[in-house]
């Protein structure tokens, strides 16, 4: 597990929904029983008003979808499901849009 994986949500209940799961997490805190994660969903999931910043676009295979930064939450590391591929080239984003939801700016 890296952050920045995508990986396949192995949640039964909830993969409907979120297929997908960005691991957020510092790559040092691997040791962790847990992993920091955002969710990913369909593209149509998407709030009637998005924040740019926190809800991030992304194509995951052939599905337009969109990282939720606004629902980070930590879940055990079993939960995770194979890596599908790496939003380390939006790594950028992704630290922006935390920095976003705990600093304000």
């Amino acid at each position: 597990m890296a952050q920045c994986d995508v990986h396949r949500n192995a949640n039964p209940k909830t993969r409907g929904r979120t297929p997908f799961l960005l691991d957020v997490q510092a790559d040092v805190m691997a040791a962790l029983p847990t992993r920091l994660v955002c969710p990913i969903r369909r593209r149509e999931n998407l709030p009637d008003d998005p924040i740019d910043r926190v809800h991030l676009p992304v194509t995951i295979g052939d599905l337009e979808c969109v990282v939720f930064f606004t629902e980070l939450t930590a879940v055990p590391s079993g939960v995770l499901g194979s890596v599908v591929t790496s939003l380390n080239h939006r790594r950028h984003h992704v630290v922006a849009a935390i920095d976003l939801l705990i600093t304000g700016f």
